[in-house]
Formats: structure tokens, sequence, C-alpha cells
């Protein structure tokens, strides 16, 4: 069965983040499947950009209305009621992704919250990205977990692993960079690399002053493609100390992927995401943190299994596993209306 699937996301590249970096996997790995694909976004593009598959930026209703005349299925990447209201009247099958929490930052419902749940009704099929998603958000969903890109984050040869940690997000007080950099205190023969950018920065840097920690913290700024799988390359250990209970954690992979052991908060899809190829520490505790480095670096034959386990780990979240499992789902739902 050969589909013509409509891809909702609403930020797409040259956007980065996780909702980003799953519907280009997804859009990819259905074309290679011998599948159509148009993907509508919100996200503009300062210069075209080349895909296999037809991308709709910031569309117009009539742009809206003949992707739906189009479409065999609708996926929406999260949900996107500005762009899949239209459904209403051509009442495709529709397949909807919660790549996160249906709820505000604080945890209380919105009125477009409220909407999501309401749209999420008359989907075929629900998939949350972790287990944490779908017992917060919608209980009777589908876990499938996000994808990462299999040909970038890899390990490369030649490149020797000399830096202990590495920290790799936005730098914003969710992501918990501070306590990454708090934790380096009781080392002091090991160092950290920050990668990233945001509005923590100065006070990072700050930080890492006041601490005395200049010498063995370093701020490598925002990275992508090559440059950041090389830099991950370096590392021993990727530290994903986060405070927001984050929905999944696609970073804990591709660290993983370039052989960076995780060192993970246990909040949210994060435990998902390491599996038992990484370990967890108590969300936002420093000491809890300190003591799992402590147990990691000093048991190699821990260590070592763990690094073992990744293998089967990553090999069940390569793209074509796991696009197979996305595909099963909207063939289903285009099967049940035919």
């Amino acid at each position: 069965m050969n589909l013509k699937i409509l891809i909702f996301t609403h930020k797409f590249f040259p956007d980065i983040g996780g909702l980003e970096t799953n519907a280009e996997i997804l859009a990819k790995s259905f074309i290679k499947a011998g599948h159509q694909v148009r993907l509508v976004t919100w996200s503009q593009a300062s210069a075209p950009s080349e895909f296999s598959f037809k991308v709709i930026r910031n569309p117009s209703f009539i742009q809206l209305l003949f992707a739906h005349k189009w479409a065999d299925v609708v996926f929406e990447n999260n949900p996107c009621l500005r762009m899949s209201w239209l459904n209403i009247f051509f009442n495709r099958p529709a397949v909807v992704a919660l790549n996160t929490w249906v709820q505000r930052m604080n945890g209380q419902m919105a009125i477009q919250d409220h909407l999501k749940i309401f749209f999420l009704k008359r989907a075929s099929t629900v998939i949350a990205v972790s287990n944490a998603v779908r017992k917060k958000s919608w209980p009777l969903a589908v876990v499938i977990n996000n994808p990462y890109n299999d040909v970038l984050f890899r390990i490369i040869p030649d490149i020797n692993k000399t830096i202990d940690f590495v920290f790799l997000g936005r730098l914003v007080s969710d992501k918990g960079a501070n306590l990454a950099v708090e934790a380096m205190k009781y080392f002091p023969d090991r160092r950290l690399t920050i990668i990233g950018d945001g509005i923590e920065l100065s006070t990072l840097k700050n930080l890492v002053a006041h601490l005395n920690l200049t010498t063995r913290v370093h701020f490598a700024g925002s990275l992508t493609g090559n440059d950041l799988a090389q830099c991950l390359n370096m590392h021993k250990y990727i530290l994903i100390p986060s405070v927001w209970e984050e929905p999944f954690g696609t970073v804990v992979l591709e660290g993983m992927a370039c052989g960076c052991l995780p060192i993970a908060s246990n909040g949210g899809g994060l435990p998902d995401a390491v599996g038992k190829a990484g370990i967890l520490f108590n969300r936002g505790d420093l000491n809890s943190l300190v003591n799992e480095i402590n147990k990691i670096t000093s048991n190699p034959a821990y260590e070592l299994q763990l690094r073992q386990n990744a293998v089967d780990h990553l090999q069940a979240h390569r793209p074509q596993i796991l696009a197979q499992q996305y595909l099963s789902i909207l063939k289903n739902a285009v099967s049940l209306v035919n």
C-alpha cells in the first residue's frame, strides 16, 4: 500500500530541536519506504532547502485545503490544530504523536490544551513518545520512542575520548546545566564541555568563574552536523541533568551513539531514553548526581556492561525500525476507512 502521508509539524528545519528532528527523520524514512510525503510547517527558511519531499511553509488556507484533499492519511507530529482543523470536513484518517505533555509548563490545562484533548478523541491512533507522556497525557496511547539520526551520530574512528563530561542542550534553567557545572567541584581532575546557547549563558559563565572552574569547563557554543558529532566523540559521558521532566530526550541517544555513556535525571521520559544503557539520578539533586558519577567512574565492569547494553538499545531506536512501527499504524488507520 503506497500512502500519501500529510505531516503537520509546528516547527521544522532550520529550527533545531527534538520535534524538528523527529519530523525530518520520519519523513525521510517514509519516503525511503516508498511512500509520498508532504510536510506542512510554520517554520520559515531564509533560503530554499533541499528535501526529498515537498515542504510547505507558513501555509495559506488554500494550501491547507489542497494538502488535505491530496492526503490519504494525516500525521500530526504533536497536535497541530491550526493546520489540522480542516480535516473535520475531509475526514481523512488521522494519527497524532504526542511529543510533549498536553498541559502548560506549570501543569495547568489551558483552553488550547482542552481543545487538543477534544481533537485527540477523533484520531485513529494516538502515539506517545514515552511511557511518561502516555500515563500523564493519554493513557490509551501506543508508545513509540523517538528515533535518532544514525547517519550523523556514530562512533568516528581515530577520535580519542580525551574529555570526561559533555552537556548538550539549550542553556535555560529547565535543562539543569548549572548542576553539571556544580558537580565538577567534586571531581578536580575531570573536565566538562558545554554545547549550546541560551539565556543562561552569562549566568553559567559567572558560576564557572565563581567556582574557579574556568580551566576545566569549556563553552563550545552551538554546534550542529558533523561538528557536533565530532565533539561528542571526544567525550566519555554525557550529562542530562534536566530539572524539567523531559517528554523523552533524543539527546541521550545522540550522545550514546557517539560513545558517551548517559548520566541523566530520572524525570519524565528520560528513563525510556536511557533504558539499560546508562544511569539515572534524582532530578534536581546535586548530591545524587555526584554519587552516581562516582558509582560509574569507580566501577569499570559496571560501565562496560552499560556500554555493551547500548548496542541493542540504539538498534531499537534506528529510524528504519521506528518508522516501520509508525507506518504500520498509518496503514491500519487507512484500512479502517476503506
